[in-house]
């Protein structure tokens, strides 16, 4: 039977009222009508209530035990986590030609309060990616006369290969998809940044402005090296299927500053190396979304050649820059920076999502300090309540007041409980225990950590608090930077905008007390270890910040080689959480599989080999024919028919033949489908359904009948045991109209919303 909590008195207001009319005869025999109404019923139904509430704060106690007992295993709420994005910062007024260095915590006007998570400079330039693609086949057979009299123009004596200077990041604005390969689609490998002066005033100050951009973008007359902040986000490509993932390999790039050359006319380069140090390069080698600080030459060294063929025959020839033939932004040009691979490192291809620069990174978080949260009353276990939950822990400065010293910085530590082994050592020891998703801090006893002395204040000298899945704003969300500190100036702060290029993401919410006491008892059986297989779904699925919605662990798989029975391998398959219908089905990421893989790793024994992969789908089709029953809307049914297939075979719960999705490498059989089809409320009878698998003819893809090879006659899709079913293609059709039967071909189905009477051909406007 099941262990339930026992309620320490389970009678209601109505069975105490029964019990005290009960005890009427025997002490007050001479009331005889305890009726409705009567003064003395009226008092018995007050003491019955006020019982009835007594006893109900009576069986909390089972509640708060076992509360407490939660809150001894040492096991908190996990807190809130931020969205975070990265942005491109600009000033709003053009007339602003001198560099600013913001400090860490600039606030952002959003929805929600976002900062700046480092110190970012911001200089009076604007950044313009640019690409040299190659011509088409079609445009450069047309165009080969003229290349080749280029060719004899500019005295070249290799093939000259055409090229369209193309932009890249239009607007600011990144690429959707896979990105754009910097690399691979140009012929000369290489991503360019053009760096433009503001637009001047008047066009003949233009030079002026130019001059004065320049100067801030080397360093002007200050003598300290500018800083240029380069955002890069790479187009991370879904891994491949069963493939490898681990810790992406740095990609060997080069960055250059175009400057002049000898000859006055081509360009010439000089190597710049972003700041070395985490803080200074958090794109790990280009292998994640972050911000790199490019230290910028002298003024005098910067560059751009002249795009006026008529002043310059060889701009945009050869080694050069690209051309740009827009004379707006040709004439506001101060400077270029190229990005190619390294040298003798074999790289050719680079997938980037935006690039931009006067970049930094921010999330949802707003940053308190100066605060005093209470005074000490020299009593053991002080608890403290910091001004909100949900505070980042790396980011906590809590101060104690101490005679004669002032405010002294305490440190945390994650358990009192655990200071030191020397007895004295964890008596004296200054520290404070937090309960991040509450928002409280937790003093010693003078046994475990010091005591704070009496009318001693303690106060939060900084911390960050927020975050949530509020926070997940789409693209232009974050408008503007409203507060933020200059370093090295006393300036007042000069209008700012803000250009959010991508979505932020990653908020999550607090966890509630319902979802921790569900994660809690299996934290007490799995103790961070994987060892049993249910280990490892339960550690999979509370990977913070990862919605898993489907764990499969397979013992003994090696995916690459589709082989069971290897000793020593486990590979669990994870799916993430997507609204059901969304075809196609859902896939992890790169990102994904990379978070859930580095927090199994960890709890993985030394010698398991660990693969996190995620799931085959094989494609299929399906095609039904039902009688629709008297009374019942045509089109409404054949919907619901093609529901009912799509949640039966979806691969997330609590859809599947199970409720926790199409089981793995189960075989999808006709008759279990029929089964499904004649659930459906105004079916009258299956007419017939018929399966289809996808396959390859002449490199395209087609859909074929499964063959009847069953002993019963009937269609099944046979499945590998790491292998789900992906229905891309559902028809349902009204038997009776159909002239009986499911489609044979599901490629060659009708479309019901067509003019019979007419064909749909596409005509070219006329523009004037």
């Amino acid at each position: 039977m099941p262990i339930l909590p026992p309620r320490l008195d389970d009678r209601s207001f109505d069975d105490l009222l029964e019990d005290l009319l009960a005890r009427i005869p025997a002490h007050t025999p001479e009331w005889t009508n305890p009726r409705l109404g009567d003064p003395g019923r009226t008092l018995l139904e007050l003491f019955a209530w006020l019982g009835d509430a007594l006893l109900y704060r009576v069986n909390l106690i089972p509640e708060r035990q076992r509360l407490v007992f939660l809150k001894l295993l040492g096991q908190g709420l996990r807190p809130a986590r931020p969205a975070a994005t990265i942005v491109s910062l600009a000033f709003a007024q053009p007339t602003e030609l001198s560099g600013l260095t913001l400090a860490a915590g600039a606030r952002i006007k959003a929805p929600l309060p976002f900062e700046t998570l480092a110190e970012t400079t911001l200089l009076p330039v604007a950044g313009e990616a640019w690409s040299k693609q190659p011509l088409a086949d079609v445009e450069a057979a047309r165009l080969e006369a003229v290349i080749a009299g280029l060719q004899k123009v500019h005295r070249i004596d290799t093939v000259a290969k055409g090229y369209l200077a193309t932009p890249l990041f239009v607007g600011g604005q990144a690429a959707s998809g896979d990105g754009v390969d910097v690399f691979a689609d140009s012929v000369d490998r290489a991503l360019w940044l053009a760096l433009l002066a503001p637009v001047a005033q008047r066009p003949e100050q233009q030079a002026a402005t130019n001059a004065a951009a320049r100067a801030a973008l080397g360093g002007g007359d200050s003598g300290a090296t500018a800083l240029l902040s380069v955002g890069v986000v790479p187009a991370i490509a879904a891994p491949a299927l069963f493939e490898e993932v681990g810790p992406r390999a740095r990609v060997p790039v080069l960055w250059e500053v175009v400057t002049r050359a000898a000859d006055g006319i081509n360009a010439d380069y000089l190597s710049v190396e972003p700041l070395p140090g985490e803080v200074n390069d958090t794109t790990a080698g280009l292998t994640r979304p972050g911000v790199l600080r490019l230290p910028m030459p002298d003024e005098s060294l910067l560059w751009a050649p002249v795009n006026d063929v008529g002043e310059n025959p060889r701009a945009g020839v050869g080694d050069n820059p690209p051309r740009i033939d827009d004379p707006e932004k040709a004439a506001r040009l101060v400077g270029w920076l190229r990005l190619r691979p390294r040298p003798g490192s074999g790289v050719a291809s680079l997938r980037l999502a935006w690039v931009g620069i006067n970049a930094v990174a921010v999330d949802q978080r707003s940053t308190l300090g100066s605060r005093v949260l209470g005074v000490s009353t020299g009593a053991a276990d002080q608890v403290f309540r910091l001004p909100t939950g949900s505070v980042d822990v790396d980011t906590l400065q809590i101060q104690v007041e101490e005679p004669g010293r002032g405010y002294q910085p305490w440190q945390r530590v994650d358990d009192l409980a655990a200071i030191a082994a020397d007895p004295l050592v964890a008596r004296e020891a200054a520290v404070f225990e937090v309960d991040a998703e509450a928002g409280s801090l937790r003093f010693g006893d003078g046994v475990r950590g010091r005591v704070p002395e009496r009318q001693m204040r303690v106060r939060l000298a900084h911390g960050r608090f927020g975050g949530g899945r509020a926070g997940n704003l789409p693209p232009a969300s974050l408008s503007e930077v409203t507060t933020a500190r200059l370093v090295g100036t006393q300036r007042p702060l000069p209008a700012i905008k803000v250009l959010q290029p991508l979505a932020s993401e990653g908020g999550e919410d607090a966890e509630t007390l319902a979802r921790a006491e569900q994660r809690i008892p299996s934290l007490l059986r799995h103790g961070e270890r994987a060892v049993t297989a249910d280990d490892y779904r339960r550690l999979a699925q509370e990977v913070p910040g990862t919605d898993v919605a489907r764990v499969e662990v397979m013992p003994r798989f090696k995916p690459r080689e589709r082989r069971f029975g290897v000793p020593g391998v486990v590979s669990v398959m994870v799916l993430p959480a997507r609204a059901f219908g969304k075809a196609p089905n859902p896939r992890p990421d790169r990102p994904f599989i990379e978070r859930v893989h580095a927090h199994l790793e960890q709890r993985t024994p030394l010698a398991t080999e660990l693969y996190v992969i995620g799931c085959e789908y094989v494609p299929l089709g399906v095609a039904v024919a039902v009688r629709v029953r008297d009374g019942f809307g045509r089109e409404a049914v054949l919907f619901e028919v093609r529901e009912a297939l799509r949640r039966l075979l979806w691969p997330l719960p609590p859809y599947g033949a199970g409720g926790s999705g199409w089981p793995l490498g189960r075989t999808v059989r006709e008759r279990e489908l029929e089964v499904e089809v004649s659930r459906v409320a105004g079916v009258a009878e299956v007419g017939g359904i018929n399966l289809f698998e996808r396959v390859d003819i002449d490199g395209r893809g087609q859909w074929r009948l499964l063959t009847r090879n069953t002993t019963d006659g009937s269609q099944s899709l046979e499945l590998t045991a790491w292998q789900l079913p992906e229905l891309l293609s559902v028809v349902a059709v009204d038997d009776s109209a159909a002239g009986g039967g499911a489609p044979a071909d599901l490629s060659a189905t009708a479309n019901p919303f067509a003019d019979e009477a007419a064909v749909a051909v596409p005509v070219v406007p006329e523009v004037c």
